[in-house]
């Protein structure tokens, strides 16, 4: 019977703490969207921080050496624009920090490898 109420007991404790950690994690706080594109997967992670949004933008698995045009936009404003080169390991990031705008912020990732045709994927928060 002890065992049995330990177990119980420690059911419990490990509920209530999970239940603590989710009313804890803010309701809208990571937003990601993955895409495709000449052969690379990119990606665009809007978090929400400080009163504005940390926006990251990864492209992964390009061929070692490409060259990217890479362009964030928050609201259709061009928020950060630049041409990378991929990594040995096929890999470039940009980031930048916005803040949080009246009404819905949208952002939107553009990447467009020399040469290539462009890629993009866009965010809506409210």
């Amino acid at each position: 019977m002890k065992k049995t109420l330990i177990a119980g007991t420690a059911l419990a404790a490990t509920a209530a703490a999970g239940a603590t950690v989710l009313v804890a994690a803010p309701a809208s706080a990571d937003v990601e969207r993955r895409g495709t594109c000449a052969g690379a997967t990119y990606e665009l992670d809007v978090d929400r921080e400080r009163g504005g949004f940390e926006v990251d933008a990864d492209i992964d698995r390009a061929r070692a050496g490409s060259e990217w045009r890479v362009t964030i936009r928050h609201d259709g404003t061009v928020a950060t624009s630049r041409v990378l080169r991929a990594d040995g390991e096929g890999e470039l990031d940009l980031d930048t920090f916005r803040r949080n705008t009246a009404g819905e912020d949208t952002f939107r990732l553009t990447v467009t490898p020399a040469g290539g045709s462009s890629c993009s994927l866009k965010v809506t928060l409210r």
